[in-house]
């Protein structure tokens, strides 16, 4: 403001810079109405410019520098219009590391900041697997720079214009990376890659902090004696207790004493584990045996530390454990179990595989036949291939089965895209090229995006007879398939039985979208299709 004073006092041209900056500060007023901000936004823009070009055109006779009367216009422009003047400033600082840039002030050439792209819609960090391409290297759009860990699979990062590698930010094995944080710079030029050396990205996009005036020092406070009362005068406080002390009743140590019983080996059942004479009296009716095991301490009396390992977070996992947790919280699920009889669909799988080994294609599966199964079930209850939202239920008209598949990385499950269309061996070989790929880590985002319900089993590969699973968020059903087993049935006539082997499956529904009726009515149809297999040949 000393600034603005000398221009006015000492310009003849400036002396309606008063009235300017109270007609800016009525239309400020003014700005308050959503309807006229767009024209009051371009009327301070214009008045700026009006007061910018008086002072640029008088900085002669004003006696200051021109720095001097850049800064001043800087100052008579932010009460006018300061919202919409830092709103500008920061939207071009935003492109300005989006695209090109040159810094004028360290002399760095032309270059380009690549940030972490966001390669999932609930990707909003990664780690860098490796890097394809070194620094220096020239890179050319399509070719791919590094391996990205997404919350879902590692994906492979290309490039997207011509250059040259200038600078790697974020190396091999570089974890917890935002969404839009810089990773590496490309230039155009190859002989710029030596200037970008010892290059380190700004922490912020805000300019540099103008000067604060020094902070007025705080009162000072003059200490306040308040009176003590008698009793906290009076009273000190306890010593704690030694970790070794054993507290007992006057009549249990002399119980002891009299029996030479240590009080070491009596566990007090009395409060705050005070030893009583009951305790005593029980020590002494068992003979001395019924003496609890001392806990382990070190030399110093300390407890003994526990063992153990830390195992970091993948990304993966941090994901998986994000959605269950999700998905419990606000989910209502419920379960309906219903047997099987598998003997039919068993016997079709042999004949089905001698079919596939003669012609040389792929066995098939359990797995791929509940798959089928499933599939056919949701297009005969579309109702259970739906997902709630806050405003309607969406049912699909696509059945895209999710399957689960656990590997050393953690839990993946890759889609099967329309499977009430395909038959069982393009399941089969889809199933198998799928779990490869997340064994893997290969997935790609549209290996397991667009998923209307999921099947887990871990019958076949664990034996477990019955389980419970959770909905994969937003869909509204999960299958939960145990293992097969003989049982005896009683048959028509007296004595007589005979064996067949029962399959259990777990239907998690969210009873927000599929009530019980509906749910019973999935596994009904899933049940005839299983015990018939023959009609999902039809």
């Amino acid at each position: 403001m000393a600034y603005a004073s000398r221009i006015i006092n000492h310009s003849k041209k400036l002396r309606n810079v008063p009235n300017l900056l109270r007609h800016d500060h009525a239309v400020l007023v003014r700005c308050f109405s959503n309807g006229a901000q767009s024209s009051v936004c371009k009327s301070e823009a214009a008045e700026r410019e009006r007061v910018s070009k008086f002072v640029a055109c008088n900085h002669v006779s004003s006696g200051l520098p021109r720095s001097n009367c850049s800064r001043t216009t800087m100052r008579l422009g932010i009460p006018t219009g300061g919202v919409a003047y830092s709103r500008e400033f920061r939207c071009s600082q935003v492109q300005s590391r989006r695209g090109f840039a040159s810094d004028a002030v360290s002399g760095l050439p032309p270059h380009q900041e690549i940030g972490m792209p966001s390669l999932s819609p609930t990707m909003t960090e990664g780690n860098i697997a490796r890097w394809l391409k070194k620094e220096g290297d020239k890179v050319n759009p399509g070719e791919v720079l590094c391996e990205v860990e997404t919350d879902k699979a590692t994906v492979e990062m290309e490039c997207m214009e011509e250059g040259y590698l200038a600078k790697i930010i974020k190396g091999d094995g570089s974890k917890e990376i935002k969404v839009g944080e810089i990773i590496a710079i490309t230039v155009e030029e190859e002989e710029d890659i030596a200037k970008f050396k010892d290059y380190t990205p700004s922490t912020s996009d805000s300019g540099a902090p103008a000067a604060k005036e020094p902070a007025a020092p705080p009162p000072k406070q003059e200490p306040v004696q308040q009176p003590v009362s008698s009793t906290e005068a009076k009273s000190k406080p306890s010593s704690p207790p030694s970790e070794d002390r054993l507290f007992a009743s006057p009549l249990a140590r002399k119980m002891a004493e009299d029996h030479k019983v240590p009080l070491s080996s009596i566990k007090g059942t009395g409060p705050d584990g005070r030893i009583v004479k009951v305790d005593i009296e029980d020590y002494l009716a068992s003979g001395g045996k019924d003496v609890s095991a001392p806990t382990p301490k070190t030399k110093d009396g300390k407890l003994e530390a526990l063992d153990y390992v830390d195992i970091p977070h993948s990304q993966i996992r941090k994901v998986t454990a994000s959605r269950l947790l999700i998905s419990k919280q606000t989910i209502p699920h419920y379960y309906l179990t219903v047997d099987t009889c598998v003997d039919k669909l068993l016997d079709l799988r042999s004949q089905l595989n001698s079919l596939q080994e003669a012609s040389g294609g792929k066995r098939i599966s359990v797995n791929d036949l509940v798959i089928k199964a499933a599939a056919l079930a949701l297009r005969k209850v579309p109702q259970c291939n739906s997902s709630w939202t806050d405003d309607y239920i969406r049912q699909y008209n696509n059945v895209n089965i999710n399957v689960a598949v656990q590997t050393e990385n953690g839990l993946y499950v890759p889609v099967i895209r329309n499977a009430d269309k395909k038959g069982l061996s393009s399941i089969s070989s889809e199933v198998k090229q799928l779990a490869q790929k997340a064994k893997e880590n290969s997935l790609k985002p549209e290996d397991y995006e667009g998923g209307t319900f999921t099947v887990s089993n871990l019958g076949g590969p664990f034996g477990i007879k019955q389980f419970c699973a959770i909905i994969n968020p937003p869909q509204s059903g999960i299958l939960a398939v145990g293992s097969a087993e003989k049982r005896v049935i009683p048959s028509s006539g007296p004595e007589q039985f005979q064996f067949a082997s029962f399959m259990s499956v777990t239907l998690s529904c969210d009873h927000r979208v599929i009530d019980g009726a509906i749910g019973a009515e999935w596994l009904k149809a899933f049940k005839g299709y299983i015990e018939n297999p023959e009609s999902m040949l039809l």
